[in-house]
């Protein structure tokens, strides 16, 4: 079989998960968000029925190639100057908030024992962006494919949860607030779907505030990665590995993180037409959805359950710094 031909089987399996998952989020079990339905499909399927060798070479490409087109495409859905609708004090808490999760996942990660590569895919994804800033970080800091499934589990698990529980704690917080209320959701949940989600349970002026947070924590994404990158390059000089100077800005900034920024930078000055920008929107949703759900396919569960403890552990942690974070720090900057 020739090898386009090779990936048509897993890729059709992930398209066809992804679109049964847009429908029972649409019709079925509205709220929870496509992505999370399409990786237990994946997870139950992929751990059961399929796993037949001839799916594989589809979901590898659907895995790693889906989630860069999805960052790519992010890019032309957002501008810099959301930065400005912000404010200075709305700014240093997505800053400020972003800096906690990542330095309480990098603890939480070395206190419990997990790799490098799992504790930076946990900083990124929870901080930025979930399963797009995984896709981001990963060649930056040469993650194993493995850290990556698990990463991208755990953080859309940890997603879900704040989406259905942060607008009964925004309430019992901030009351009807809806600038402060969107701040917590779109400063904390994960992806960008997820914090829609949550927002939506609220009302409409609190899903445009938490969209506002969102995009600004977005922007930051490029800088993560770079940070991410020199973290690992140090990591691996102490270890006495060299990289060379063009390999590493070659894995700090893949092609699709400078697609992001180039597509990002486009809309920023000429605008796209509202067409344009929701077409990539539409497809950007799309290529995640499929994407996790041949993550679903090929995670082996068996590994996941293994470390059942000590992931519950991790992301219980670092949900509970996320919020409480956030929580202070808005009732002390905004």
């Amino acid at each position: 079989m020739k090898p386009e031909r090779a990936v048509l089987p897993g890729l059709i399996l992930s398209l066809i998960i992804a679109i049964i998952s847009q429908l029972i989020n649409s019709f079925l079990i509205k709220g929870i968000g496509a992505p999370t339905v399409a990786l237990l499909i994946g997870i139950l399927l992929g751990n059961t029925i399929i796993r037949q060798p001839m799916w594989q070479s589809g979901t590898a490409w659907a895995e790693k190639r889906l989630l860069e087109y999805s960052v790519l495409l992010l890019g032309a859905t957002i501008t810099f100057q959301t930065i400005r609708e912000l404010r200075l004090t709305g700014i240093a808490f997505i800053l400020l908030q972003m800096t906690i999760t990542i330095c309480g996942a990098l603890f939480l990660g070395k206190l419990l024992h997990f790799s490098e590569g799992m504790t930076l895919l946990m900083a990124g994804g929870n901080a930025v962006c979930g399963s797009s800033a995984i896709a981001a970080i990963t060649p930056a800091i040469e993650a194993k494919d493995e850290e990556k499934r698990l990463a991208v589990t755990l953080v859309n698990l940890m997603g879900t949860i704040l989406m259905l529980t942060l607008p009964v704690i925004s309430l019992l917080a901030f009351h009807h607030n809806n600038f402060l209320r969107g701040a917590l959701i779109g400063g904390t949940v994960q992806s960008v779907g997820q914090v829609i989600a949550s927002a939506t349970m609220v009302n409409q002026p609190t899903t445009t505030y938490a969209t506002l947070f969102k995009i600004l924590r977005i922007v930051m994404l490029v800088a993560v990665v770079i940070i991410f990158s020199r973290i690992h390059q140090h990591h691996q000089s102490e270890q006495g590995v060299e990289a060379t100077v063009q390999n590493s800005w070659r894995r700090a900034l893949p092609w699709y993180v400078i697609g992001f920024v180039v597509l990002c930078a486009l809309n920023s000055w000429f605008a796209f037409n509202p067409a344009i920008s929701g077409l990539a929107h539409g497809l950007s949703g799309w290529c995640e959805v499929t994407a996790l759900a041949a993550i679903g396919l090929r995670l082996n569960f068996a590994a996941f359950v293994k470390a059942g403890k000590k992931l519950a552990l991790y992301g219980g942690g670092l949900l509970i710094v996320q919020v409480v974070s956030a929580l202070i720090l808005i009732t002390v900057l905004l």
